[in-house]
């Protein structure tokens, strides 16, 4: 049963009925968020009666979605292929970590972990575009289209695919050739799947959307443009920061802080609605992490407003980074991301192409685990974080992997083969 009450733009806060296949507020041009009844669910399925643990993905939240997988009729439209419920690797021995006297963990969601779920595509990208596929079948939505830096567009196309939706992908041309051919391949295999390279960026193929792919009838689940299902996928990773290890009847409770890539942003949102709604169900107080957006020097819209004080982002010009997931030069939420960081007492940083490298040959020699440039510059962000106070000695820090390393490997191969 659904705890799902209705639709609400995350600035202006007015209402739209929760079925509306919308895109943006049409007061303000804000991304909207799915708002869960958290008063009702708590008072109907008290004592954890909405948590389901023994299901190893990310549905194993239950009635705290907008979707339930325990409630037969929500169950089969629920498209999913195991994705979330992934570890927090320690990074207790990483210099950094030792360097400043903090304990360092690792969310990854690149790789599989036994005992836990894993993301089909190799990207926590699996998680919105799980609910994405989910919402889309229960509305009856048969033709998506988003624009991307590329993680987004394979992870839709596989979620697509299994729930017998057409999808017409656009990335950049110079988008990592695992990511592109793996949907190339699709495209080629399924005539449900439709791939279109841009010269450019998200902001060239989210051009070509427009000009083409909405005409055409496609409904648009580009970062923030779908009726916040994927902020709702998203909202699991900080559910899953919350929720005790496994096999541990504690508490649930938070660390200090968070360092997370920022391209777009959902996760920066749906961690923070994660909390609040944590926070209303008794499970936590109104302790939260210090949020930290990371980014690349090269395309570092948030942090470059976070430094100069605005509320605003401006467009930046993208330049060429190991962290292809990070080159978006503008986006609709970063306002929200920006209002976020600030009253957690965290920041923006951006970290140069060096830091990247480094900590990505660093997580590998050291711990044996493959992670992504993005997941590399989370890391890379600790000293510069440490600087501005946002991290502190005896701190509990997260850093997010968020994908593979074999997705970007001819680009990175060199850093750890030598190659």
């Amino acid at each position: 049963m659904s705890y799902a009450s209705h639709l609400q733009c995350t600035r202006c806060a007015r209402r739209y009925p929760l079925d509306t296949p919308m895109n943006l507020c049409p007061e303000d041009g804000r991304p909207v968020e799915i708002i869960i009844d958290t008063t009702r669910l708590r008072d109907e399925l008290p004592a954890l009666g909405w948590y389901r643990p023994k299901v190893a993905s990310m549905w194993r939240f239950g009635a705290l979605l907008p979707l339930d997988i325990g409630h037969a009729d929500e169950r089969q439209v629920i498209v999913t292929a195991g994705e979330g419920h992934t570890p927090l690797l320690s990074l207790a021995s990483h210099p950094l970590a030792r360097r400043h006297a903090i304990e360092l963990r690792l969310k990854d969601e690149g790789q599989p972990h036994a005992g836990f779920g894993a993301n089909p595509t190799g990207s926590f990208k699996d998680r919105g575009m799980s609910m994405v596929a989910s919402q889309a079948r229960r509305l009856g939505i048969g033709k998506l289209v988003v624009p991307t830096q590329g993680n987004a567009g394979d992870s839709l196309a596989d979620y697509a695919l299994r729930a017998q939706i057409e999808v017409a992908v656009i990335m950049p041309d110079d988008t990592p050739m695992p990511i592109l051919g793996r949907v190339a391949a699709l495209a080629r295999q399924h005539p449900g799947v439709t791939l279109e390279l841009v010269s450019g960026t998200i902001r060239e193929a989210a051009e070509l959307m427009r000009e083409k792919y909405l005409p055409m009838g496609y409904f648009n689940v580009a970062t923030f443009q779908e009726p916040g299902w994927r902020i709702e996928g998203k909202k699991t990773l900080g559910l899953e920061l919350a929720e005790p290890a496994p096999g541990d009847d504690g508490p649930w409770s938070l660390p200090d802080a968070v360092l997370y890539p920022t391209g777009g942003g959902t996760g920066i949102l749906g961690m923070w609605k994660a909390f609040d709604e944590l926070q209303a169900l008794g499970l936590i107080g109104s302790e939260r992490p210090r949020m930290i957006a990371v980014q690349s020097a090269q395309t570092a819209p948030v942090a470059d407003a976070f430094t100069r004080g605005a509320d605003e982002p401006g467009p930046v010009t993208p330049g060429a980074t190991l962290a292809t997931g990070l080159n978006v030069p503008g986006g609709v939420g970063h306002p929200r991301v920006l209002e976020i960081v600030r009253q957690s007492g965290g920041g923006a940083v951006a970290v140069s192409e060096e830091d990247i490298a480094s900590n990505l040959q660093t997580v590998y020699r050291d711990h044996g685990i493959w992670i992504c440039p993005e997941g590399a510059a989370a890391v890379a962000a600790i000293t510069p974080a440490v600087e501005q106070g946002w991290i502190n000695s005896g701190d509990t820090v997260v850093a997010f992997n968020t994908g593979s390393f074999e997705k970007y490997l001819p680009e990175v191969r060199h850093l750890i083969f030598g190659l």
